[in-house]
């Protein structure tokens, strides 16, 4: 598993509202049976996120906002089915974290 690598949600419970999770855990500690994801919500067009938190991404040509404050740790093993990779938003993806952990 590499970060920023993106993963489809495939719990069926939850895969509507959050139908990817990016992987922002650091390759560093692949040893753990935990990674640290960020959900992915489509755009809904009458809603705004800030940008500052909540990076927008675009997968298979549709919009999604990042909801970095709903950061969460999940088993490695729910992380089965990858997507592709958003390292081209690296640089979104850790101004957001930085953002949420610090405020600036």
């Amino acid at each position: 598993m590499k970060q920023f690598d993106l993963y489809e949600n495939t719990d069926t419970e939850s895969k509507d509202g959050y139908p990817y999770f990016v992987d922002v855990q650091t390759n560093l500690l692949d040893n753990l049976n935990s990674r640290v994801v960020i959900p992915l919500v489509p755009i809904l067009e009458a809603k705004e996120y800030p940008k500052n938190l909540c990076p927008i991404v675009v997968v298979r040509n549709k919009k999604y906002a990042l909801m970095t404050h709903q950061i969460a740790s999940v088993a490695s093993s729910f992380l089965e089915s990858k997507e592709g990779s958003l390292l081209l938003n690296r640089d979104d993806i850790i101004s957001a974290l930085d953002f949420l952990l610090t405020g600036i």
